[in-house]
Parts: structure tokens; C-alpha cells; sequence
């Protein structure tokens, strides 16, 4: 393996806005003009969190290949938490390199075979899987509230409700709200998701796509049933479900 051959490995998920492609690249070719190092190939990840397991990062698995395909002897990255920000992918890819001779090598952060950069390495990658939690409960906090307010919380807007004006919030759906109300009568009547799609279907109810998919119709179901939307919470509707009228608590 070359020492002066390097692979870069850039990597930015979709919530990071703030170390671009195209800042680490940057980076790590200012740091190569510096070590007097060539960089033989650029592999990337884009949209993919740190957290994610080793085989799910086809950049990171190019880059390893890399390494040994074109006898480079470093993968080097702008910080540790480019390559990962778990600490056991971290030491799986660390040992994949010394199998192969190489090692890793880093713009910002500390890197290297002796004991005391191998231990302050494992620290920095437990500091950062620790990171990676808790924006990770943070966010599960967050949207547990904009649940519970009813407002929307990302992706799109569910079956049986739609946005409001506000563009916030959520109001249920005149025509897919009774819908939600039937499916909750049939399945407390101990019905399972086929049936359930079939009565859907033969009483003339529409689904957003082609056809009521049983599965999707269980699963919506059980949801229902395990978060407590029960019938007596739900709002009762005209016969013609042209309108509706919330009933009060």
C-alpha cells in the first residue's frame, strides 16, 4: 500500500446543510496539496445518515474496495463522522483497512495507529454516536408534540384527513374521514384486514390508490385500534358525509 495514495469518502445526510459536498471536497484536496498526497478516487454518500449500518452505505463500501484495488494506503475524510457516527460501523471499517494495510486519515480530528490516538478515536466516535441519539430523541420529542396539536408532522398527509389553511395542521377529511369511522366499526367486530378492504370496496368507498390493498387496511387498523381512536372519540358525520359536525367530549 501507497502512503501517499489516498481514497476520499464524503458523505452528507439530508438534515445536514451546513458541511457540503463540496466543502469537504475542498477540504480534504487543500489538506492533500498539503501532505503531498494524491487522491486516487472520490467516493460519496449523499443523503444517507451516519448512523446507517455498513451495508447500507454503497460510497463507503466503493471506498473500502477502492482502497484495495488501487493500493492507496489512506481513506481519508474531512472528520470522523463523515465515515461514521456509530461506533461499532467506525471500528468496522478501521479493521477492514488494517486488513488491507491502509488506515484512516483526517482533515479535522485525530488519527492513527498508537495507543493514545486509537483511544481518543474510540472516544470521538462514542461522543458522536451520543450526538446522533439525542438529536434523534430531540426530533422524536418534537414531533410527538406537533402530533398531539395536531399539526402535521412530515411525509404525507394521512388517510382520512387533510391540511388545513394554515398549512399546519389537520382537519379531518369530509369525504376519507367516515371511511376511518367504518374501518374502526368493522374491525371491533373482530373482522380482518381482506375482509374489511372487501366491504370497503362493495360499499363504494375510495381509496387513494387503485384498489384497498388488504394489508395497508390491517395495519391501518390495528393502528387505529392501538393509539385509542376509538368510535366514541370520532367525529359522526351527516349519512352523505357532505358534512360534518364534531360531537363534544
Amino acid at each position: 500500500m501507497d502512503p501517499l495514495l489516498a481514497v476520499a469518502y464524503l458523505r452528507v445526510s439530508t438534515d445536514e446543510q451546513t458541511l457540503g459536498m463540496e466543502a469537504q471536497r475542498a477540504a480534504i484536496t487543500a489538506w492533500a496539496q498539503r501532505q503531498g498526497v494524491t487522491v486516487v478516487c472520490w467516493c460519496e454518500d449523499l443523503g444517507v445518515s451516519g448512523g446507517a449500518e455498513l451495508e447500507k452505505r454503497p460510497g463507503l463500501l466503493e471506498a473500502l474496495r477502492a482502497v484495495r484495488d488501487l493500493r492507496a494506503g489512506l481513506l481519508v475524510a474531512h472528520k470522523a463522522d463523515r465515515i461514521a457516527r456509530d461506533v461499532y460501523v467506525a471500528e468496522l471499517v478501521k479493521r477492514d483497512l488494517r486488513a488491507a494495510g491502509a488506515s484512516v486519515a483526517l482533515v479535522e480530528g485525530i488519527c492513527g495507529d498508537d495507543p493514545f490516538s486509537e483511544m481518543a478515536a474510540t472516544v470521538m466516535d462514542a461522543a458522536a454516536r451520543l450526538e446522533r441519539r439525542m438529536i434523534a430523541a430531540r426530533t422524536k420529542a418534537a414531533l410527538g408534540v406537533k402530533k398531539a396539536k395536531g399539526e402535521k408532522t412530515g411525509g404525507s398527509v394521512p388517510f382520512g384527513f387533510s391540511l388545513a389553511a394554515d398549512g399546519i395542521h389537520l382537519e379531518p377529511h369530509q369525504v376519507e374521514h367516515p371511511v376511518l369511522v367504518r374501518i374502526m366499526e368493522l374491525r371491533r367486530a373482530g373482522l380482518g384486514g381482506r375482509r374489511i378492504a372487501a366491504i370497503l370496496t362493495a360499499e363504494g368507498h375510495q381509496p387513494r390508490g387503485a384498489a384497498w390493498n388488504p394489508g395497508n387496511v390491517q395495519v391501518l387498523a390495528d393502528r387505529l385500534m392501538a393509539e385509542g381512536m376509538g368510535l366514541d372519540l370520532a367525529p359522526t358525520f351527516s349519512a352523505n358525509a357532505s358534512s360534518f359536525q364534531e360531537r363534544s367530549a
